[in-house]
Order: C-alpha cells, then structure tokens, then sequence
C-alpha cells in the first residue's frame, strides 16, 4: 500500500490531547476495524480520492472486512446506529478505479519496454 503509507503517518499521542476545531493543521483520527461508522468514512473517502490511494484504501477495506469484528468502546456504541447495508464489500466504483489503475500501470510498462526495445 505504498500511497497509503505515503500520504499518512498516524502515531500515538504520549498524552491525551485536546482536540482543537480552530487547528488547521490538526487531525483527526478514526480506527475503522474497531468502529463501523470509521469504516463507513473510509468507504467515503476512497470513494473521492485519486485513483492510486483509492486501489490502496480498497485493499485496506478487505483486509478489515475480512477479519474479526472488533469493536471499541466508541464502536460498540456506534454499531447500533450504522444504517444496514450502506457499506458495500466491493463497491462498484472501486472496483473501476482498481481497474482504471492496473491499466495505467499495464500501460505505462509496455511505454517503458518499448523505449527500451530502441
């Protein structure tokens, strides 16, 4: 998942920090294994992101909805309210975007051994 682990960095705070709206520059953070609302959020934004770290959330996404369910203490309490079947396991988009992506990559490497070939 190189553009995944490109684009972001998440570490653990030494302390509990306030959360500040006014911060420009700060984060929030979600745990989608632990909460199905976190998920559904992710399903969104890879829904909206450019292709290479949409292919990357995609796999993500499958790894989480194919392991255990776990649930934090935000994530049990949001479980109830997840409306049911709005987190699809392989959106069609998704999958155009995956497909769109090894396309590009399929072009880009006959480019590549054709300038070589000369």
């Amino acid at each position: 998942m190189p553009e995944l682990s490109r684009r972001y960095v998440v570490m653990a705070l030494g302390a509990e920090a306030p959360f500040d709206p006014h911060d420009l520059d700060g984060v929030f953070v979600l745990k989608p294994w632990k909460d199905p609302a976190a998920l559904r959020a992710l399903v969104a934004y890879r829904d909206n992101c450019y292709p290479e770290l949409a292919s990357d959330l995609t796999a993500w996404i499958a790894l989480i909805e194919q392991g255990p369910v776990v649930r934090g203490g935000v994530g049990r309490r949001n479980e109830a309210h997840v409306r049911p079947g709005e987190v699809e396991r392989a959106p069609a988009r998704a999958k155009a975007v995956a497909r769109a992506t090894a396309r590009k990559s399929t072009a880009k490497a006959r480019s590549r051994a054709g300038k070589h070939a000369r």
